[in-house]
């Protein structure tokens, strides 16, 4: 499974890697923001599964996942923030996001959610 970690926060990205990596066969391409994001999109994917945090200088989780929409509606999308709040969740799972993990979390609790989406992703 080829997974996109989306987080200005080297040390989040870091925390993710290490979780998804436990993953076997997984590999993981990182980018600091959405325009790296969109960059890493081009030259490495398409990727099977995508955590993207939302508050990112340069261009917004959001604004990034928007963008991917308009060609690709099928990658499974997790959003990944400390914006808890139902409306800006809605924000997000109108933009067309799959599943979202509020910050701090466990990586248990990240690996729960991938599971979940997976899950439904490969269901649908």
């Amino acid at each position: 499974m080829k997974i996109l970690l989306v987080d200005d926060s080297k040390t989040m990205r870091n925390i993710w890697k290490k979780v998804v990596l436990g993953i076997e066969g997984t590999e993981a391409v990182e980018a600091g923001d959405g325009v790296e994001g969109l960059e890493a999109i081009k030259e490495h994917g398409p990727f099977d599964l995508m955590l993207v945090d939302w508050n990112m200088p340069n261009m917004t989780g959001l604004e990034m996942i928007t963008k991917v929409r308009e060609t690709d509606k099928d990658t499974p999308i997790i959003m990944v923030t400390t914006e808890a709040e139902k409306p800006r969740i809605i924000e997000a799972i109108k933009a067309g996001v799959n599943n979202y993990v509020i910050k701090p979390f466990t990586p248990d609790a990240l690996m729960e959610k991938i599971d979940e989406t997976m899950k439904k992703v490969n269901a649908g």
